[in-house]
């Protein structure tokens, strides 16, 4: 199990553990969101500012490679907690997960955001593909709170972020509830783009492929092993694997210009307890769209709160 490291001198109170799920009578359809001002106004000022920013305290977690994951908890005192993943090439610092972390701590939910290993301030290298080993990071973060009696009450994850979640329900299954918001659904698309046409080619004959930026300058490595690692990670598979008890929402951008909107669709129809939100307008990043993101996701994880305190003893 990791270790917690606190920065301001503050010790985590303990709680009461409480396993029962969420229950399993969750109606399942999908919606098609529609964006309104009126709607999502009253989050505005969530986004903008945590109530009490003194409640951020630094944590650092050992993953099961002995690396420190560094992340940031937002305490409310709330046994229950949220646990947030960022995607591909970000960090627990990314507007979209930050904001997030920032309306459940005014709604008086704990949420805690981290960097993978490789990325943000966390140890580690950084690795392509890498989809099961940031399973087991986060695995660690959650055995964490549970070994000091609180509760994860649900799992988030952004873009890349979302296909780690997923993949953490249809292996573990101690988790009642799980955000996806705009994960891929088919990870062989989206290679082309970054590594060119002949990337297996290439990779192939020099083992490697170095994705570089406009200067010039080699802004990762791609390996033939963490290649494979993305193309052999079947999503498809894996959602068949996720327990029926298990709430899942998806919330994707009708506009994402990362990953499809039908990604999203293709989810809906396999997850057996499963619910869709596509919001209009939203590119991947919800760059002009977080307060109707937080808007979708807060009333989603109160429900399954509401369900999990409302369960027998």
């Amino acid at each position: 199990m990791g270790i917690l490291v606190q920065n301001f001198n503050v010790v985590l109170p303990y709680f009461a553990v409480n396993n029962n799920p969420c229950s399993s009578d969750f109606t399942l359809h999908q919606a098609r969101f529609i964006s309104r001002r009126n709607r999502c106004f009253k989050f505005k000022r969530t986004l903008v500012m945590a109530q009490n920013p003194a409640a951020v305290q630094q944590l650092k977690v050992l993953n099961k490679h002995g690396e420190k994951l560094v992340g940031l908890l937002h305490e409310t005192g709330s046994m229950e907690i949220v646990v947030l993943c960022h995607g591909f090439r970000s960090s627990k610092e990314t507007s979209t997960i930050s904001s997030l972390a920032v309306a459940l701590e005014n709604e008086g939910i704990s949420a805690v955001r981290f960097d993978f290993a490789g990325n943000g301030e966390s140890e580690g290298s950084f690795q392509y593909g890498n989809y099961h080993r940031e399973v087991e990071d986060l695995r660690s973060v959650i055995e964490y709170f549970t070994g000091v009696k609180r509760t994860i009450i649900a799992i988030l994850g952004h873009s890349k972020g979302g296909n780690v979640v997923l993949l953490y329900a249809s292996k573990y299954h101690d988790i009642h509830a799980v955000v996806n918001v705009s994960g891929r659904y088919n990870l062989k698309r989206g290679i082309e783009e970054r590594l060119g046409k002949d990337f297996l080619e290439r990779i192939k004959k020099e083992g490697f492929i170095d994705v570089k930026k406009r200067t010039g300058e080699v802004n990762y490595r791609v390996t033939e092993e963490s290649l494979m690692d993305r193309l052999n990670t079947n999503m498809h598979e894996a959602c068949l694997s996720i327990d029926e008890r298990c709430r899942v929402l998806t919330v994707h951008g009708s506009s994402d210009e990362i990953i499809p909107v039908e990604d999203a669709l293709a989810f809906s129809k396999i997850i057996p307890n499963h619910r869709l939100h596509i919001i209009e307008g939203a590119d991947h990043r919800y760059s002009s769209h977080e307060a109707e993101l937080a808007s979708v996701v807060l009333p989603f994880v109160k429900e399954c709160l509401r369900s999990a305190k409302d369960a027998p003893q």
